[in-house]
């Protein structure tokens, strides 16, 4: 059976676990601490970061958006035209764009610092201890608007994020909203083409796992389960 290294809270694997579900894919799923060095992961990605994907063949793959594109290729092909990367280049350009937006834009300006900081550090103190750092919440709960705020514009001109049907890019900016929404981060209020997205995203099947994650010493924010808000 394919191994998947994961975090709960880490955006890319949540990214990784959604597709992994959309594909009906049955994984070992292996827990790694948070921002912690592990030797384990290091001798598979030597880039010491999750998710890692060992595929039955030997394959190891990361980071999550070559995980994304590697099961669109070797689980998607029996989807058909509904397989989560489109059909035409243009298409799959705008796709890998909105993965790249999301999990590398959002998740900088937005995703790492207030996770990292209202959450992971409360349950990892001993990796990176301190108290959380204001001026990066901050920026990360000013960022977050401005990344809402795309999401309606896209939505608002498409049925899903990149076209007509949903695509890895949902994924990758479902896997982003779902971490800050847990730790209770997304003023939804004014953002209604946004949260209307999310929902959608949020009620489909693949989601229900993330939606019961639960990381000791940071419990998830009370609305966090519910496909109603």
């Amino acid at each position: 059976m394919p191994v998947l290294y994961h975090h709960p809270l880490d955006a890319g694997s949540r990214y990784v676990r959604l597709v992994l579900a959309e594909y009906g894919e049955e994984v070992e799923m292996r827990e790694v601490p948070p921002l912690a060095r592990s030797e384990e992961i290091l001798a598979l990605n030597p880039a010491g970061t999750v998710p890692v994907f060992c595929d039955d063949n030997a394959a190891v793959v990361s980071p999550s958006p070559v995980i994304g594109e590697y099961l669109a290729e070797t689980r998607g092909v029996r989807f058909g035209e509904d397989s989560l990367i489109a059909a035409t280049a243009t298409e799959r350009a705008e796709t890998r764009r909105l993965v790249s937006w999301f999990g590398d834009k959002m998740h900088a300006e937005v995703t790492r610092p207030l996770v990292e900081e209202l959450l992971l550090k409360r349950i990892a103190p001993n990796v990176r201890g301190g108290s959380p750092d204001s001026v990066a919440i901050r920026a990360g709960r000013s960022n977050i608007r401005y990344h809402l705020q795309y999401i309606g514009y896209l939505v608002e001109r498409r049925d899903w994020l990149c076209g007509n049907q949903m695509s890895l890019a949902d994924l990758a900016a479902a896997a982003e909203i779902s971490c800050l929404d847990y730790a209770g981060e997304v003023p939804w209020e004014g953002n209604e083409a946004a949260r209307t997205w999310y929902a959608r995203v949020k009620s489909r099947l693949s989601f229900r796992p993330i939606l019961a994650d639960l990381v000791k010493g940071a419990p998830p924010a009370r609305h966090y389960a519910d496909l109603d808000f």
